[in-house]
């Protein structure tokens, strides 16, 4: 990865012990410590690149009809411009919903539709939309290895729901993250479901 980002007034990258030295919790902490401080213009700039670049993947991949990405809490990543993209240009766009159990439901939603309140503070579509299986999914995180693991949110929804979806059909997992959030090893455990690639604001990186 290109480190060219790295420095005070920029998006710092992760200096500190081995990764594998570290817990999640703690690679977690320092991470989302990483991505704080990201600037409001290097928001603005990367989110139109993920819109560009989410647009690409989903448009390479034959076959694919509906694409489901997140609804944006705290300092996450802003999805509203790929959302927007990708309805743009003709996909069924759909968002996450919580429910009881692990795995997650997916309902179609579209910039302009209404959305409700939800567990976790997050924002879902309304419970009349219709469910969707999507076909890409663009996954937030919060630390991510260049092996394709990712660290989350510690409550294994994303890892639920793309263990259940790949026994059933193909579908293709997008990290959405800066660089700053790279760290060197992701501590992996055998329920972690690899990432097909990772969007960040230098890089286009590709697994498997």
């Amino acid at each position: 990865m290109s480190h060219g980002h790295c420095g005070p007034a920029l998006i710092p990258c992760y200096s500190g012990p081995m990764s594998g030295e570290l817990s999640k919790a703690e690679l977690r902490k320092q991470a989302l410590a990483r991505r704080a401080l990201v600037t409001p213009e290097q928001r603005r700039t990367y989110a139109e690149h993920l819109a560009a670049e989410g647009l690409r993947l989903a448009r390479a991949r034959p076959g694919v009809k509906c694409v489901a990405a997140y609804w944006p809490l705290r300092d996450e990543a802003d999805t509203f411009p790929l959302l927007r993209a990708l309805s743009d240009a003709g996909f069924v766009t759909a968002l996450p919903v919580v429910r009881a159990g692990k795995a997650l439901q997916f309902r179609r939603w579209a910039p302009g539709d209404s959305l409700v309140k939800a567990t976790f503070g997050l924002s879902e579509p309304e419970p009349t939309q219709e469910v969707m299986e999507p076909d890409v999914m663009f996954v937030p995180l919060a630390a991510f290895d260049r092996r394709g693991h990712r660290i989350g949110f510690g409550h294994g929804h994303f890892d639920a729901t793309l263990e259940k979806a790949r026994g059933s059909r193909p579908i293709l997992a997008v990290g959405v993250a800066f660089s700053c959030q790279e760290i060197p090893l992701v501590p992996d455990e055998e329920h972690d479901q690899l990432l097909d690639f990772v969007i960040t604001e230098d890089e286009l990186l590709e697994f498997g």
